[in-house]
């Protein structure tokens, strides 16, 4: 099952900038070991939970994972080829903004 918030003030999100460096999630908090994200994108809920398991699968339920990023932004998209001007698509995914710095 994807990641994806309980409740949202809004359905539908505005595309925003992702400008800067991250300012917060920039350390290792949480044990000894982290992966840094060195650019800046949206990281999908189901690429989430591929990696999740991935490390699980690395680490045989022996470790500890803690993930410090969560998918709270939706992303809409329109069926192919629908004609113009019937408004804004519906919720296709959610995706977690991440900026240069932020530890995983």
């Amino acid at each position: 099952m994807p990641l994806m918030p309980k409740r949202v003030k809004h359905r539908k999100f505005q595309r925003g900038k992702l400008k800067g460096k991250a300012s917060r999630g920039n350390r290792v908090v949480f044990g000894d070991y982290g992966l840094q994200a060195l650019q800046r994108g949206w990281i999908t809920a189901e690429q989430i939970e591929a990696g999740r398991l991935a490390v699980m699968h690395f680490l045989r339920h022996e470790g500890k994972l803690t993930i410090r990023i969560f998918p709270h932004k939706s992303v809409t998209a329109t069926a192919a080829e629908t004609r113009m001007g019937k408004g804004k698509g519906e919720v296709a995914h959610w995706v977690a903004e991440v900026k240069p710095g932020t530890i995983l």
